[in-house]
């Protein structure tokens, strides 16, 4: 039950007592778990969003669904991508940009970079129409957070000095791997039935794609990079969504 607990206290702003979760020791043995804690925040921010559906009109409340989607993370995600933006884009040698991630301030790259994942997610929430739509969002947060386990798995951690990602990533095996995505697309068909499978099979895509990046870029991963990989991953079943239903109707 710890790590579940712990799983759900890193991922999420939910906290709970020191007893309740497991020590730095014990943090590999949460990974396997993630898969379960993004289907979690998908059907809360699903539940957000179809409740807010009855008030507001389509903008605002895909606005909403979006803080809702970042909110439940904390923003700990975001500001993964921010960081990445800017060390991936300043055109710098693998050690000035593992410095840039390392500084706290947010560059022009990281700004742009989280203001067009924004503008994706509403856009795309706006274009989602029912009977799909809430199965869609659920899939999101929970595509998210399998990549997370992907990327620890594929990858390296490259800094020396380690960190949380590191203890986390003490856990990893591709048995984790498998399940992950055995799990995602077992949801994406019962979230959506091929449209589901399209979105799932794409993020799995975009994540082996995203992972390759980071490999050739600084040798392997770090905990922006993670964030990074979460934001971008969880787009993709927004995005493929309405691009299925988009060319086949």
């Amino acid at each position: 039950m710890k790590p579940l607990l712990t799983a759900i206290q890193f991922l999420t702003v939910f906290p709970f007592p020191k007893s309740f979760v497991a020590g730095e020791k014990e943090l590999e043995k949460c990974v396997p778990f993630f898969p379960v804690i993004g289907l979690f925040i998908g059907i809360i921010v699903a539940a957000v969003d179809y409740f807010i559906g009855f008030i507001l009109p389509s903008f605002p409340a895909s606005v909403i669904t979006v803080i809702a989607m970042t909110g439940v993370s904390g923003g700990l995600h975001m500001d993964g991508l921010a960081d990445t933006a800017d060390g991936f884009f300043s055109s710098r040698p693998r050690e000035k940009i593992l410095e840039i991630m390392r500084d706290s301030r947010t560059g022009v790259m990281g700004v742009i970079a989280v203001v067009f994942v924004i503008l994706l997610k509403v856009s795309l929430l706006m274009s989602l129409s029912l009977p799909f739509r809430f199965g869609i969002i659920t899939l999101m947060p929970l595509a998210g957070r399998c990549s997370l386990v992907m990327m620890m798995t594929a990858l390296s951690y490259v800094r020396s000095e380690g960190g949380l990602a590191t203890a986390f990533s003490k856990g990893k095996t591709w048995l984790s791997v498998v399940f992950s995505g055995v799990f995602l697309v077992v949801a994406g068909w019962i979230a959506a039935h091929w449209i589901g499978i399209a979105a799932c099979i794409s993020s799995i895509f975009v994540a082996a794609l995203f992972s390759v990046y980071c490999f050739r870029k600084i040798g392997g991963y770090t905990g922006d990079t993670l964030g990074a990989i979460c934001e971008i991953t969880e787009i993709i079943p927004a995005l493929a969504a309405v691009a299925v239903v988009g060319i086949f109707t």
